[in-house]
């Protein structure tokens, strides 16, 4: 039996994932680790190949897309570690990542979930590394400049993501991403919940786990490269990631908080949305750098998705 299971679920990204297996490989010593990758059913055909260079990959392809929640479940009752860490395929360690969260999860009695910091592709901070859980208001400002301006604010406190943090740090959220968890705290959380078909449902399995009396860390000396978005942004279809997102939330706040805070969290959605529009309008008569309405026009086209699944429009 192997101490750590390692999965992945892929969608079209045996590239990175060719680099990520690369990277355990050169930087994961000492430690017995299989790895389970879930392909989902991927248009690219190409994992056979990835088998073929891996060969100790543990492969499982599905017939259909299961969805992120689906296929981890699925390469979970494919492993048998005692530990499981679930590794998005467009990922890269730094150094022993996986090694260094390990030994940090064996010394934290009270630890359900560990992550470790993740870095965007030029290496500056992911500031969703760390996470609190969702409530309306954090929401309504949910904006990257104002995470990076104001970092230590209550609403988000991600502050230890700048500060060289030698020990573990408590956090509400720990993302998808990078995910390590005891088995039997998977287990007895009762896995990924599956009515999410993509995003929320790390939110929701950090929920869950905190429910159990355990608690999420942040490891800031472990490092992970998180290309981000990867299979999301080969979809075709026009702000598909935003309203997947957005359906994701109004999921979680139906199933963890009922649905009138569900309700609520749409109509407050919807009048951001609106407001956000119109001072978008009011930008777009004064702007003149082709950028600049550049950037108009992709938030114009965030606010209007929003807008129209608030409002139980399809999109």
């Amino acid at each position: 039996m192997a101490e750590v299971s390692v999965i992945f679920v892929n969608w079209n990204s045996s590239g990175y994932l060719r680099e990520c297996l690369a990277s355990i490989a050169e930087h994961t010593h000492d430690v017995d680790y299989e790895t389970v990758v879930v392909d989902n059913a991927s248009p690219a055909d190409d994992v056979d190949q990835l088998k073929a260079d891996f060969p100790y990959i543990q492969l499982v392809k599905s017939q259909t897309n299961l969805g992120f929640s689906g296929a981890n479940n699925v390469g979970f009752r494919q492993s048998s570690g005692k530990y499981v860490l679930f590794l998005n395929p467009d990922t890269k360690l730094v150094g022993p990542a996986i090694c260094t969260m390990l030994d940090h999860m064996k010394k934290l009695s009270d630890a359900g979930i560990v992550g470790s910091k993740l870095l965007n592709s030029d290496l500056s901070v992911q500031t969703e590394s760390v996470q609190r859980f969702p409530r309306i208001l954090n929401q309504l400002l949910d904006a990257e400049y104002l995470r990076l301006r104001w970092p230590d604010c209550r609403l988000w406190q991600i502050g230890a993501l700048f500060r060289d943090c030698q020990e573990p740090v408590r956090v509400e959220v720990i993302p998808g991403a990078c995910m390590l968890l005891k088995r039997d705290v998977f287990e007895a959380a009762g896995l990924f919940t599956e009515d999410y078909f993509m995003y929320a449902e790390d939110i929701d399995l950090n929920y869950k786990v905190a429910r159990l009396g355990l608690a999420s860390y942040y490891i800031g000396t472990a490092t992970i490269i998180h290309h981000g978005g990867t299979s999301s942004r080969q979809q075709k279809v026009s702000q598909w990631s935003t309203a997947m997102k957005f359906r994701a939330m109004v999921r979680f706040f139906r199933i963890r908080r009922g649905r009138w805070y569900a309700g609520l969290y749409r109509t407050s959605m919807a009048c951001a949305a609106m407001g956000r529009l119109a001072a978008l309008a009011v930008a777009r008569c004064f702007s003149s750098p082709a950028r600049n309405r550049e950037r108009i026009e992709q938030a114009s086209a965030k606010w209007t998705t929003v807008l129209r699944c608030a409002m139980g429009i399809s999109s």
